[in-house]
C-alpha cells in the first residue's frame, strides 16, 4: 500500500474515533437525535476530514440506515438501544466505524456484538478465508444466546466507495474469497434477540449518486449537480442538500439515478446491536484504523 493512502486512511480513522467516541457521550434519554447527528458530522470536519456518509443512528429494532431529518424532533428514551454507526474520509479514503449506547437493561446483546467483532478481528490476516472471520462472528454471538442478522454482511472500502467487495457475512458460511494484503475492510457484526433478519420499512432519508444521466428538469439538475461536485458516489442525507423536494428525489430513484436506502428493521421487532471497526489487511494481522 502507498504511504500515502496509508497515511489518510489512518487519519481518517483517528479523526473518526475521536468524533465518535464524543457523540457517544451526547446519547441520552431526551436528546434529540439531530442533535447528535448534526455534532459527530460537524466534528469530522472540524478535526479534518469529510463525513462518509451521513450519521446513522439506528434504534431498539432498526440495526441500519436511519439518519435524521432536517427538523426532526425524535429524542432518545430510556431503554433505547442505539446504534451510532459513522464515517470519514480524506480524499476518499475512508473509516467506518460503529458502537452501541445501551440506555436500558440490554448489556449482554451489547457485549455479544462487541466481542464477536474482536474475535473476528483476531483470525483477520492475508490468506484468511472470510468465511473464517463469518465463523468466528457467529460463535461469539450464539454463545451469548443470541443471533447474528444474517443478511447485513461487513464489506469492503475503496475511495469514494463505501460498500465495495468483498462482502463479509456475520455467519458461518462455506462461501468468500481470502483476504489479501492492503485490503480496507469493515467488520460489523450485528447481533439481535430477534429472528436474525431485517427487511426493508418505509423511512428513507439516505441516498447516494448511482448513474448520473441528462434529465429534463431544471432542479433535478441542479440536485445531480451538487451530489456529484460535494459527495460524488458517497452516501448523502436529504437534510444535506440546498433543495431536496420528495417528488424529485423519488423520481432520480425510479430513473436510477440515485440509489435509495431504507431504514433496515429486524423482522420480527428484536432489538438489535452492532459494532464496527475498519482494518488495513496486513501479511501478519491488521491494523485498525479506527481503534479506541
Amino acid at each position: 500500500m502507498d504511504e500515502d493512502v496509508r497515511e489518510k486512511l489512518l487519519k481518517a480513522g483517528e479523526i473518526l474515533r475521536k468524533a465518535v467516541s464524543e457523540a457517544a457521550e451526547k446519547i441520552a434519554p431526551g436528546v434529540k437525535l439531530i442533535e447528535v447527528a448534526e455534532f459527530v458530522e460537524n466534528r469530522i470536519v472540524e478535526l479534518g476530514a469529510k463525513p462518509a456518509f451521513p450519521c446513522n443512528i439506528s434504534i431498539n429494532s432498526d440495526a441500519a440506515h436511519f439518519t435524521p431529518k432536517k427538523d426532526d424532533d425524535r429524542v432518545f428514551k430510556e431503554g433505547d438501544v442505539v446504534k451510532l454507526d459513522v464515517g470519514a474520509h480524506i480524499d476518499g479514503y475512508i473509516a467506518d466505524m460503529a458502537v452501541t449506547v445501551d440506555l436500558g437493561d440490554n448489556s449482554e446483546l451489547v457485549k455479544a456484538a462487541k466481542d464477536a467483532l474482536y474475535a473476528a478481528i483476531d483470525v483477520v490476516k492475508a490468506g484468511v478465508s472470510i468465511s473464517e472471520i463469518g465463523k468466528a462472528i457467529e460463535e461469539a454471538i450464539r454463545g451469548y444466546g443470541f443471533k447474528p442478522i444474517v443478511n447485513l454482511t461487513g464489506h469492503g472500502l475503496l475511495p469514494y466507495l463505501t460498500h465495495a467487495p468483498p462482502s463479509i457475512f456475520n455467519y458461518a458460511t462455506e462461501r468468500g474469497a481470502k483476504l489479501e494484503e492492503g485490503m480496507v475492510i469493515a467488520i460489523e457484526p450485528f447481533a439481535t434477540d430477534g429472528a436474525g433478519r431485517v427487511v426493508e420499512r418505509g423511512e428513507c432519508e439516505i441516498y447516494s449518486l448511482l448513474k448520473p444521466k441528462p434529465v429534463r428538469m431544471k432542479m433535478a439538475r441542479e440536485i445531480i449537480k451538487e451530489v456529484q461536485e460535494k459527495y460524488r458516489t458517497l452516501p448523502f442525507a436529504k437534510r444535506w442538500l440546498s433543495k431536496a423536494p420528495e417528488i424529485i428525489i423519488s423520481k432520480l430513484v425510479r430513473e436510477g439515478v440515485f440509489r435509495a436506502y431504507p431504514v433496515l428493521t429486524e423482522v420480527s421487532g428484536g432489538l438489535v446491536s452492532q459494532w464496527e471497526h475498519t482494518l488495513i489487511v496486513e501479511d501478519g494481522g491488521a491494523t485498525i484504523t479506527t481503534k479506541d
